[in-house]
């Protein structure tokens, strides 16, 4: 069976050193974020996610989840640890108090939701759809739905899901059928089946929030006619506890290649009575508020798998003997040497480790600029924030499931055969990666909307906030010969981005396609940049440290410098044949004949 230790250490690291985070206590609302709460919050979360949801992974992916008639079982353990996570305060964490909350960053969440996946995807996708609900209510909901709902969701008691998917609408929810029909007292009646939703029935808690896209009978047309509708398993009562049974219902869940534990259902709403959430026909811009929280949740899922399954590599490759070291031998007292000592297996383990830490340096930025959007006092900072938090929203999503499919798989192979079989538990981080690159909208449609809507807008603007940014960080690390070559690398790569960027803005303009075919090379190219600004970041930080002295020992400054290392000269110059492959045009994709296939 797999272990997992959360990665408190590093979080030190970027909590007190890399970032500003105490600076975080200054903005209005955070007054109780010290930075001593906030690393205590760390141990704390680590600690139960070691000890409570970790050990539920394994037999919850045997067991998977049961449909009884219209009633989910989730795996044994499931619910007594979800009433646990919920009465430890880790649902809470960055609630508003006036509903129950704890009113601390975004920045300690995104470090939990990272440990939570990391010990058990299945089990943690509950609590995430719920938090999520908890946004959307509170982005868009009136004062009376949010004060009957909001306070049960943040203490537990209530979960939820996002209802998008129609089995004839997958991205293009334009498509969507389900009809509400409004009732004389405000509320609708919705007719309609969704599928794909996460958590749409189980047994963690006594009510589930649903919410639904659907279409009042006077909708336009697509997208500009989608209202978002809560509809509760249960409608509350005068008391507010759940009353009668709504007429939503569970057809069947999904057997699934991952994430067993979590139920995916086909959800039937038959006359399901529910309530208008923000304004009509503009339900598709409220629901972008969960999704675009979603995708940034499911870049740190990968995240997290990439880094468990790191963990568990080198674990394993610290113990395993098999032949001896190209080099010479290392162990002469035993038969053979770990396999540590291969060349092969160090780079393997080094890309992994490069990518989670760059990728885990990453998310905490974006995070501490959420947590600036949202409490900034200055609103051309709020704004300024808000532009790289969109910006980075499609990058973290893709590129961060799209590098965990390769780290797992990078830990696979680093088992050989017994990662293969099920008893060591790493063939699973590769099943669950894998839905990573799908849903929240594929990776292919994060490309497009970095590539075709967050960079052309504003003529540019969001991009040209960050690479002033980047390129001050350049500017910083020059001064230090140490990081010399560091440097030399990561401005060609920024240069890079820089013609990608350009080439994509003028022949866009005459051909869409040129966009589409050029798009995901150019968010891997993103991608690459956005963790090299910050493994830059990283060794110009580490290496003042080990001269001035630090919070973190010798050995930990000397580990991401190399580290780094390996990132700027094994990992960054893919985004040199990622270019190449940016330029050569929509051509060669798309003068294919259609009945050549």
């Amino acid at each position: 069976m797999p272990t997992f230790r959360a990665p408190v250490v590093d979080y030190r690291f970027l909590f007190r050193e890399l970032f500003d985070v105490a600076s975080l206590a200054s903005l209005p609302g955070y007054v109780n974020a010290d930075l001593d709460v906030l690393l205590t919050a760390l141990e704390e979360g680590g600690r139960f996610c070691e000890d409570v949801i970790a050990p539920l992974n394994m037999p919850g992916d045997a067991a998977g989840c049961r449909w009884e008639a219209g009633d989910v079982k989730t795996p044994e353990g499931f619910p007594a640890a979800y009433a646990a996570l919920a009465d430890a305060g880790w649902l809470s964490l960055a609630c508003d108090p006036a509903y129950g909350g704890q009113g601390l960053p975004f920045t300690l969440r995104f470090a939990i939701d990272e440990m939570l996946y990391a010990a058990n995807l299945s089990f943690a996708m509950y609590p995430g759809l719920a938090l999520g609900v908890y946004e959307g209510l509170y982005a868009h909901a009136g004062t009376a739905l949010k004060e009957l709902y909001l306070p049960r969701v943040v203490s537990g008691k209530w979960a939820g899901t996002m209802c998008l998917t129609e089995a004839h609408a997958g991205t293009d929810l334009g498509l969507i059928r389900t009809a509400a029909v409004p009732n004389p007292d405000g509320s609708c009646l919705l007719t309609g089946q969704k599928v794909f939703i996460s958590a749409g029935e189980h047994d963690l808690t006594e009510n589930i929030l649903h919410l639904v896209l659907a279409r009042l009978p006077d909708a336009p047309p697509g997208t500009h006619g989608i209202s978002m509708f809560l509809v509760p398993k249960f409608v509350p009562d005068a008391n507010g506890a759940p009353g009668a049974r709504n007429a939503v219902f569970c057809r069947s869940i999904e057997h699934k290649m991952g994430i067993r534990g979590s139920a995916t259902c086909v959800l039937d709403f038959d006359r399901a009575t529910g309530w208008l959430v923000g304004e009509p026909h503009k339900g598709l811009r409220a629901m972008f508020t969960l999704m675009n929280a979603a995708r940034l949740g499911v870049g740190l899922q990968g995240l997290g798998l990439a880094g468990v399954s790191y963990g568990n590599a080198v674990a394993y490759a610290r113990e395993r003997r098999q032949g001896r070291s190209l080099s010479g031998v290392k162990d002469p007292q035993a038969s053979a040497d770990r396999i540590l000592h291969h060349a092969d297996i160090r780079r393997g383990l080094l890309w992994m480790r490069a990518f989670v830490e760059g990728a885990r340096a990453l998310a905490t930025w974006t995070a501490f600029q959420i947590d600036v959007e949202l409490r900034h006092p200055d609103s051309s900072v709020r704004e300024e924030a808000a532009d790289l938090v969109a910006l980075m929203t499609p990058v973290i999503k893709a590129f961060f499931t799209d590098g965990a499919f390769v780290a797992t798989n990078i830990g696979v192979q680093t088992l050989g055969g017994h990662g293969y079989i099920r008893d060591y538990g790493m063939e699973q981080f590769v099943r669950d990666a894998r839905i990573g690159q799908i849903y929240e909208g594929t990776n292919y449609v994060q490309a497009l909307d970095l590539a075709g809507r967050k960079l052309p807008d504003g003529n540019g603007r969001m991009l040209r906030r960050y690479l002033a940014i980047v390129r001050a960080e350049l500017a910083e690390a020059e001064r230090d010969p140490n990081l010399a070559a560091m440097a030399n690398a990561f401005g060609a790569a920024v240069n890079r981005l820089s013609r990608g960027a350009m080439h994509l803005a003028t022949k866009g303009i005459a051909n869409g396609d040129e966009v589409g075919a050029a798009a995901s090379d150019f968010l891997q190219i993103f991608g690459y940049v956005a963790v090299g600004h910050m493994w830059l970041r990283q060794a110009r930080v580490a290496s003042q440290r080990r001269v001035t002295g630090g919070k973190m020992d010798q050995r930990f400054y000397d580990a991401k410098i190399r580290t780094a290392r390996y990132f700027f000269e094994r990992m960054l110059p893919q985004t040199e044949t990622l270019l190449v492959t940016l330029m050569s045009g929509a051509g060669n994709v798309m003068d294919f004949d259609d009945d050549a296939w």
